[in-house]
């Protein structure tokens, strides 16, 4: 499997070498209002107006009770309310299940997802993602890794549940995959054509479910790993680390061929059970073409459109100056 630095691409060369292809940004969230506006104005700032590489800014906004999506709305970013797309489909919230509706709501050739509680974001992790998939027509997806400060400021390459859990799964269910740097890391990238034809596992087992369906579609040739640096990360406690792992290892038993319980209950002393029921999402390529208008409005300006109105530092367009006021009516 190919590995990348972000360093080596530069968001100008990739304007220049992506042609006609038109590229999607999504942001799964859930509560991210702290986050998601500084997010999206960095990346309409870098990646929209000062480098027209993006076509589409996408926030799936995930069941949220929070103002994500007022405030992502206010950034720039076309916000997707996730009960409208494809209702009655999945368990309704979820990782996975937010990813899936993304994908069905962005209109790019290429699709990047990128997690919304990333602070300080910098789009040198969209680059990195992007970079190999428009400079070479064989790769077919992208998966980022980084180092994970700790609070103390050490390094760390793997989260808990990754150390835990999926590198022990993929040690002896999918060794081929045992030099995946970050199997969990929820920043990755893919062509369309192929990302339509997998099914999407739900909740957190998303990001190794897509992993493994990936690779044994196209082959580990096709992926290139791609090193981001260093991503700050908050640090979840405990008791919600448990539902994660669930979610993890019944996307890989179900991907190995075995056939678990779709309804588990998690029980945990001195906890609430967390009950889940599992059932992947089907591949997208199934439902044919969008056909909802309410689902796919037209971006003003159009996907792949010029952006010309002036930007403010912090990349939002500037207000039209005010005019002498209209001139005569033409005939």
């Amino acid at each position: 499997m190919p590995v990348a630095a972000h360093g080596s691409f530069d968001a100008a060369r990739l304007v220049a070498a992506k042609a006609s292809a038109t590229i999607t940004v999504c942001f799964p969230a859930r509560d991210e209002a702290s986050t998601i506006g500084a997010i999206v104005e960095a990346t309409r700032r870098d990646l929209v107006h000062r480098h027209p590489l993006v076509d589409e800014v996408l926030v799936l906004d995930d069941h949220s009770t929070d103002a994500t999506a007022a405030v992502a709305a206010e950034a720039g970013a076309r916000v997707v309310d996730a009960r409208a797309v494809l209702p009655g489909q999945g368990r309704g919230a979820g990782k996975g299940e937010a990813l899936w509706r993304s994908l069905r709501s962005a209109r790019g050739d290429i699709v990047a997802w990128c997690d919304a509680d990333i602070a300080p974001f910098d789009t040198h992790f969209l680059v990195g993602l992007l970079g190999p998939l428009v400079l070479d027509p064989e790769v077919q997806f992208t998966k980022g890794f980084y180092e994970r400060p700790d609070g103390d400021g050490s390094g760390s390459g793997g989260g808990r549940v990754t150390e835990l859990v999926a590198r022990p799964l993929i040690a002896t269910l999918f060794p081929h995959l045992s030099g995946v740097v970050q199997p969990l890391s929820g920043e990755y990238a893919g062509r369309r054509p192929l990302l339509e034809r997998l099914a999407f596992a739900p909740g957190y087992g998303v990001d190794l479910g897509l992993l493994i369906d990936v690779a044994a579609s196209v082959g580990c040739a096709a992926i290139t790993q791609v090193d981001l640096g260093v991503r700050r990360h908050r640090n979840r406690p405990l008791d919600e680390l448990g539902p994660q792992a669930l979610d993890v290892l019944h996307a890989a038993l179900v991907r190995a061929g075995v056939d678990p319980a779709d309804d588990v209950a998690l029980a945990r002393p001195g906890l609430p059970a967390v009950e889940r029921r599992y059932e992947d999402l089907p591949p997208l390529a199934s439902f044919g073409a969008p056909s909802d208008p309410p689902l796919d409005p037209p971006l003003d300006p159009p996907l792949g459109a010029p952006l010309d109105a002036p930007l403010d530092a912090r990349g939002r367009a500037r207000p039209a100056p005010a005019g002498p006021g209209p001139g005569p009516a033409r005939p």
